[in-house]
Order: structure tokens, then C-alpha cells, then sequence
């Protein structure tokens, strides 16, 4: 449930070797994920540096401004645009008042609300006590501080105060949980992969749209809202290509830069289903002027996954916002699109089903009417391109494309012998 008073918060970062405009985006971003997290930021704090300070991340003449814009804003929060070790929290604790969080809590307690399935509240329990378990030593008292609140939401929050030992017992307990969901889910994957149909994944920066285009490409109803983080449970669906051919389609959890390694980690098994896809479709975001740096870490992080060597058709979507920067990247396999336009969707379904046939076998066979329980896998099991009686040999004539290793490659081959003693 949210809340209807929002969190005072103060966004601080620290900019090293990146250029001017990439720093400003991390910077905005940082915004938008504490907007999404349901606060409201009272100012923010920035400095450039050759390296973070070991002890307090911003060096001491920047805490001293923090702290006077502590004094003038009173927030309840202070977030820090990357990852804080432990003693730099605690450091920072002693000197401010207000609650110290980074980008990697930020992003757990966004998660937490954003998890409805049983696996992704179990991943996000996980990450969040793995990011705790080093940052409990020495803390105290302090943790009594943690009463609620952002960066604090979520099944993580009860075992705050909970010792070590007990955070390892329930970290063992959510791993057998999640092996027991995957055991399951790879279950259900191999009996699809015995009907052999065919699957892609949306992939992609979070809020480029990958939701919008899902609910309108396939029968589902998945979460939509301009907003970070919409999606987190992973969803599969029907989606019919204009031959009629249905393959599945997933949608997935948005990626971004930084994502903390903890949740990369966690979400492994969720992104698992990403790896079992026949071909990704990785949507992007053409009215965010930082699309080109969204794309990169996308890419970055397929190959982390072990999935950049797969299929992809790139979706510039968002067409009706461009930004008037926008420049697709060459010779890309790529279609620009906008996910709420019916004739755009019908084109990038053609590209898809391009895509599509390129990973089939083309077949042309002759059927006897009375097969018909063939003609009827040709139909739903095949993209049928022709299908036409031929009055004088009393044979359907039928061409199309079809999956390599799909149980309709044997009838395919009986009929293709048929045509070829005639």
C-alpha cells in the first residue's frame, strides 16, 4: 500500500571520470527512482572528484554542505547515487540525522513493491538480506533508526535487527525455495520445448515500454505505467503472427545501468527464461535522450547473461515522442515503432515473422483430403503461406515454413516423398 505522505529526500553523487552528461542522467534517474519509490526530493547534492573518499564517498567540505541542507530541508532521507560500503554508512550515520541509503537500497525497496509473485518476493528477501548481512556489523543501535520507510519496505524489513546466523539460516531457506520454483519452471520449459514453440523475449531499459507493447501484442494483462521498475515477475503469453502462427512471448524486468550485482544475481533464474527465447526483442526507448546509453547497458548485460550472440530485432519504440536527437544505430536489425499504433504493431509482427521464418525449414507437400488431422497441424503448427485443392489430383497443395525439430517435420517429410515419386 503506499503511502499518502511522501519522503523528504536529499540526492547526493559523486562524479568521477564519466563525462558531464552522462553524470546529469544518473543524476536524473537517481530522481525518478526516488519518485518511483514514492518520495519527493527536496534538493541535490553533487560533486566532481578524481576519486570517491574512502570514509564519507563526498569529501569533508561537501558533508559539511550536506549537512546545512540537512539543517534548512529536514529530509527523512539522504540517498547516495552508488553503492556505500559499510563503514561509509556508518560514517555518514554518526554526522546526519536523516536515514543514509544508496542506489543498490533504493533500488531493493522499489523491487519489494513491485514483487507479486511468490519467486520475485523470494528474489528480492534474498538480495535485500544479502546487501544487509555486511552492513549489520557494527551497526547497533543505529538499526533501530531503520523504523520504516523507503529503502526498508519489503520482506527484508522484519529481519533488520535479526542476528547473522539467523539471516544465514532464512538466505539457505529462500535458496531452497527458489531452486524448488526453477526445478519447476525448467519442468515447464522442457515441455514446451517438446511441443517445440516458438518463443521471444522482450528485453530492455526500464520504462522503455516493453509492458505496453506486450499487452497489445499478445493476450495478457500485465502491469503498464509510466513509471521505473512496472514489471518484476517474468510473463509468457500467446501472441499471433499474421500468418496465424502463434508463438510465446515474454516480458521481463527492466534492466539498468549500475543494477546492483546482488540482484543481478537474484534475478538469474527469472532472466533464465530470457536464455530459453528463439529470439529477443530489445525495445528501447526513442524519447529518452540517454537511449543510446540505455542500449549499451543492455547489451552489457545480455552479455553477462551469456545471451548476446542471440537473435535480436532492435524496437525503437516511442515513435510518437522522438527526441529530436534520436539517431538509430547502423546496421542494426532494427524496426522504429510506436506500441500504441495498430499499423506499427502489424509491421513490427511482419518483421517478427520474417525473423521467425529465417530459424524454419520451408516445406511444399501434397496432402490427401483425407488427412485431415495433417492439414490441421499445417494450420495451427506452421506458418502456411498457400493452401489450395487441386480438383485433378485430389491433393491439397500446401506451402509454408515449419520448426526443424516440431512433431509435424515427420508428416511434412512423408508427404514431400509422396510429391516426389509423382
Amino acid at each position: 500500500m503506499q503511502r499518502d505522505v511522501k519522503e523528504k529526500i536529499l540526492l547526493t553523487g559523486c562524479q568521477l571520470d564519466e563525462d558531464d552528461l552522462r553524470f546529469q542522467y544518473s543524476m536524473k534517474e537517481l530522481e525518478e527512482l526516488a519518485k518511483t519509490a514514492q518520495g519527493e526530493v527536496m534538493a541535490v547534492l553533487s560533486q566532481k572528484r578524481d576519486r570517491i573518499d574512502p570514509g564519507t564517498y563526498i569529501g569533508k567540505g561537501k558533508v559539511d554542505e550536506l549537512k546545512a541542507l540537512e539543517e534548512q530541508f529536514d529530509p527523512d532521507i539522504i540517498i547516495f547515487n552508488d553503492e556505500l560500503s559499510p563503514s561509509q554508512v556508518r560514517n555518514l550515520s554518526k554526522i546526519l540525522d536523516a536515514r543514509v541509503i544508496d542506489r543498490t537500497q533504493l533500488i531493493l525497496d522499489i523491487f519489494a513493491q513491485r514483487a507479486r509473485s511468490r519467486e520475485g518476493k523470494l528474489q528480492v528477501e534474498l538480495a535485500q538480506l544479502q546487501y544487509l548481512l555486511p552492513r549489520l556489523i557494527g551497526k547497533g543501535t543505529s538499526l533501530s533508526r531503520l523504523g520504516g520507510g523507503i529503502g526498508t519496505r519489503g520482506p527484508g524489513e522484519t529481519k533488520l535487527e535479526s542476528d547473522r546466523r539467523h539471516i544465514h539460516r532464512r538466505i539457505d531457506d529462500i535458496k531452497k525455495q527458489l531452486q524448488t520454483i526453477v526445478e519447476h519452471r525448467e519442468r515447464y520449459r522442457e515441455r514446451r520445448k517438446k511441443n517445440n514453440t516458438f518463443q521471444a523475449a522482450l528485453v530492455g531499459y526500464t520504462n522503455a515500454g516493453k509492458s505496453t507493447l506486450f499487452n497489445r501484442l499478445s493476450t495478457a494483462e500485465s502491469y503498464e505505467e509510466n513509471q521505473l521498475f512496472a514489471t518484476l515477475d517474468p510473463m509468457t503469453r500467446k501472441m499471433a503472427l499474421p500468418s496465424g502462427y502463434f508463438t510465446l512471448l515474454t516480458d521481463t524486468v527492466g534492466f539498468i545501468q549500475d543494477l546492483p550485482t546482488s540482484l543481478i544475481a537474484a534475478f538469474r533464474s527469472t532472466l533464465e527464461e530470457v536464455k530459453e527465447a528463439d529470439l529477443l526483442l530489445h525495445v528501447v526507448d526513442s524519447s529518452n535522450p540517454d537511449y543510446h546509453q540505455h542500449e549499451e547497458t543492455v547489451q552489457s548485460l545480455l552479455e553477462e547473461l551469456g545471451m548476446d550472440g542471440m537473435p535480436m530485432l532492435t524496437v525503437y519504440n516511442k515513435r510518437d515522442i522522438i527526441h529530436p536527437e534520436f539517431v538509430p544505430v547502423s546496421g542494426a536489425n532494427q524496426i522504429l515503432i510506436s506500441a500504441i499504433d495498430s499499423e506499427d504493431r502489424r509491421q513490427l509482427l511482419l518483421r517478427i515473422e520474417d525473423m521467425v521464418k529465417k530459424q524454419m525449414d520451408k516445406y511444399q507437400v501434397q496432402v490427401p483430403s483425407n488427412e485431415g488431422k495433417v492439414l490441421s497441424q499445417l494450420k495451427n503448427d506452421t506458418i502456411l503461406l498457400n493452401l489450395y485443392f487441386d480438383e485433378d489430383t485430389q491433393l491439397y497443395e500446401a506451402e509454408g515454413y515449419h520448426l526443424k525439430d516440431h512433431q509435424i517435420s515427420g508428416s511434412i517429410k512423408k508427404f514431400q516423398k509422396q510429391k516426389g515419386s509423382k
